[in-house]
């Protein structure tokens, strides 16, 4: 099917006049729905300009407000009547308010420090002190080098290129070295009685 100038104008007329995407392609016939929108789209027709919108674009006009603690939500059928009762100003403010925007974790540009992780606030100094002396003897080695026998403790920010894998023999059954498994791998009430 190919969009002729006759079908373009044909489109165009049916989406001004406020006719739904399938009921275009119904008239039109051997074009799909999508490719009703497609058109509509690339023709940069996708705010209708006059005529009446049909009742499936004026739907999503009626937004539900979230009900408030204390007070019973009304039925949806008692909203959609009390909307078309109320007059268009009235339902402006509603849809003016912005919905809150949860709080995100701030992003880290590469190449910047990483801030501690709460997990190493539970690891014993003890142990940090041995994980820092194995690292010394680390084979620093790089993703594509790791085996199934290499320690694969990460070291570093992997955004720089300081960044490397432990390397160490690892002990039988785990994926790190002797070392990074006492780190990874502690029991629960250990790490319980230091949080006290």
């Amino acid at each position: 099917m190919s969009w002729t100038e006759d079908r373009v104008e044909t489109l165009k007329r049916m989406w001004a006049e406020g006719q739904s995407a399938s009921q275009i392609a119904k008239e039109l016939g051997g074009v799909t729905r999508n490719a009703v929108i497609g058109k509509v789209h690339r023709l940069g027709l996708s705010n209708r300009a006059g005529g009446t919108p049909s009742a499936t674009t004026a739907k999503p006009a009626v937004k539900e407000k979230p009900a408030r603690p204390g007070k019973p939500a009304r039925p949806a059928a008692k909203k959609a009547e009390t909307a078309s009762a109320e007059p268009a100003a009235a339902a402006e403010p509603a849809a003016a308010a912005p919905a809150p925007v949860p709080a995100r974790k701030p992003i880290i540009p590469a190449g910047q420090p990483l801030p501690p992780q709460p997990s190493a606030n539970e690891i014993s100094p003890e142990a940090l002190e041995t994980v820092r002396e194995v690292e010394k003897t680390a084979k620093k080695l790089t993703l594509m080098e790791l085996t199934e026998r290499t320690c694969k403790w990460p070291i570093g920010d992997p955004a720089t290129d300081d960044f490397w894998f432990c390397g160490l023999p690892v002990q039988q059954g785990k994926p790190y070295c002797e070392a990074h498994v006492g780190v990874a791998f502690q029991p629960m009430s250990s790490r319980r009685d230091r949080k006290r």
